[in-house]
């Protein structure tokens, strides 16, 4: 039997799932959703992702500002999910990416085994106190990091209109000092491009869709959660990769849940969209799959790590294997 071609799936959030839900995530997918009781669907379990051969996912560490208005709730809650990867590390079902050489240690052994590696993504910096304080997350494994969910001390974000505080400029002259990845997913339109401005180092957009298709006026998610058409062109050059989201809401904004769940096919037009500014070595998938939606809420057929697979049916045949992972690791190996 051919070796399959890895998928990286650039955005999970895995711990806060756990966390947040008390789901055990060590449990096969179906296991799970047989637990779990009410109208969201589990997507993701650690062992759908080793059968479904995605060997890489960016894993976030999320903190929801509003649940965690200061920084010491913030930073401790953080901590928790780190301490829950490493604890899934330690029981053997994945293995944490730090470096360029632990990555093709990993690609390696995973080619035998099909244990998931995961990097780690802080999704929001409000955990961070101050710019000082990288050396230690570092040390904790954070390799990538999104300034912004919301609004932040360091960004403005998601509905907001901020750009980047003096604080946040700080942060990214130590992230860049550090070897450290800038996630521009969730940034205000300022924020976005002052950022592009300020980092000098590794940038991609692990989970966003072009704002020419995902948005609307009538739509209720705002329009800074999308790409605009500047944003894309602004980050030809910088060797990145966009994420493309398999959110019904973010594919289509007229989707309810009420309509039909719209073709796998959608999916590839928003990566067409991608690639008309970027090509097509900087489309990746970024799927967002247990960012709160449930396996409801994605394309149909597409409702879990096993299903990712099938988008190589409607993407470009000489670009799948790249969309699906190639890309994604070839930005990995270049910084990491």
């Amino acid at each position: 039997m051919p070796a399959l071609d890895p998928i990286v799936d650039a955005h999970l959030d895995l711990a806060y799932g756990a966390l947040t839900h008390g789901w055990d995530l060590t449990l096969p997918l179906e296991t799970l959703r047989q637990r779990v009781h009410g109208p969201y669907r589990p997507t993701v379990t650690l062992p759908a992702l080793g059968d479904a051969g995605v060997a890489v996912a960016f894993a976030t560490i999320f903190v929801d500002p509003e649940r965690y208005p200061g920084h010491e709730e913030a930073k401790q809650a953080a901590l928790a999910q780190i301490e829950r990867y490493r604890r899934w590390e330690a029981a053997g079902h994945v293995r944490i990416i730090e470096d360029a050489g632990m990555l093709r240690a990993h690609l390696e052994a995973w080619s035998h085994d099909q244990k998931p590696g995961l990097v780690l993504l802080m999704e929001g910096a409000e955990p961070i106190e101050s710019p000082d304080e990288l050396p230690e997350w570092k040390r904790l494994g954070v390799r990538i990091i999104g300034l912004a969910w919301r609004t932040t001390r360091y960004a403005g974000g998601t509905g907001g209109h901020e750009g980047l505080s003096p604080l946040g400029r700080d942060l990214l002259a130590a992230m860049a000092d550090e070897g450290l990845a800038l996630d521009l997913s969730h940034l205000s339109d300022a924020a976005f491009f002052e950022a592009l401005d300020h980092f000098a180092g590794p940038v991609a957009v692990s989970h966003a869709n072009p704002r020419a298709l995902g948005w609307s006026p009538e739509s209720p998610v705002p329009a800074n959660r999308f790409l605009s058409d500047d944003e894309l062109r602004a980050l030809k050059g910088r060797g990145g990769v966009v994420g493309v989201v398999l959110y019904n809401r973010f594919l289509d904004p007229t989707w309810t849940a009420e309509k039909p769940r719209p073709s796998p096919e959608l999916v590839a037009r928003h990566a067409r969209v991608i690639a008309g500014s970027l090509g097509w070595d900087s489309v990746g998938i970024g799927s967002d799959f247990d960012g709160g939606f449930g396996a409801d809420a994605t394309p149909e057929g597409i409702e879990s790590p096993g299903d990712l697979r099938a988008l190589s049916k409607v993407l470009p045949e000489s670009h799948a294997a790249r969309v699906l992972g190639a890309n994604w690791l070839r930005w990995l190996g270049s910084w990491l």
